[in-house]
């Protein structure tokens, strides 16, 4: 393998890592799915279940994700499939994911889990438990 077709493969992880990461944290945190199969993954981004199994592999050996039990190939983000996940998913949409009018933003601190249940002092409406 040349340097060249080695440089290509290495982005073409990388581009499939990133689109692979964020559509499992994207499916995951809209409540669509916990977990994947290559068919599924496929028709979301558009290419073939054979890419997205290969890449799944790479991504399972590298420890972002890992293969549930059973007789099918399906795939779960591990906790650091979904950190990097949720990192690149932030950084390519944060321009389409800003506070609407009269919500908090991700840096307030009501957006910490530790104060989930409590009232946002600026807009208590919006206090989770409530």
């Amino acid at each position: 393998m040349t340097s060249a077709s080695a440089g290509r493969d290495a982005l073409e992880g990388l581009y499939w890592r990133t689109e692979i990461l964020q559509a499992m944290f994207w499916m995951r945190g809209e409540g669509l799915a916990t977990d994947a199969d290559p068919l599924e993954l496929a028709r979301f981004l558009a290419t073939e279940p054979a890419v997205i199994h290969g890449q799944l592999e790479r991504l399972r050996d590298d420890g972002y994700v890992e293969r549930t039990p059973g007789r099918l190939a399906r795939y779960l983000l591990t906790d650091l499939g979904a950190s990097e996940g949720a990192r690149s998913f932030r950084d390519e949409f944060e321009g389409f994911t800003r506070a609407g009018h009269g919500e908090c933003g991700p840096g307030c601190w009501c957006q910490d889990p530790k104060h989930s249940l409590d009232a946002c002092n600026g807009r208590p409406e919006l206090a989770r438990g409530a």
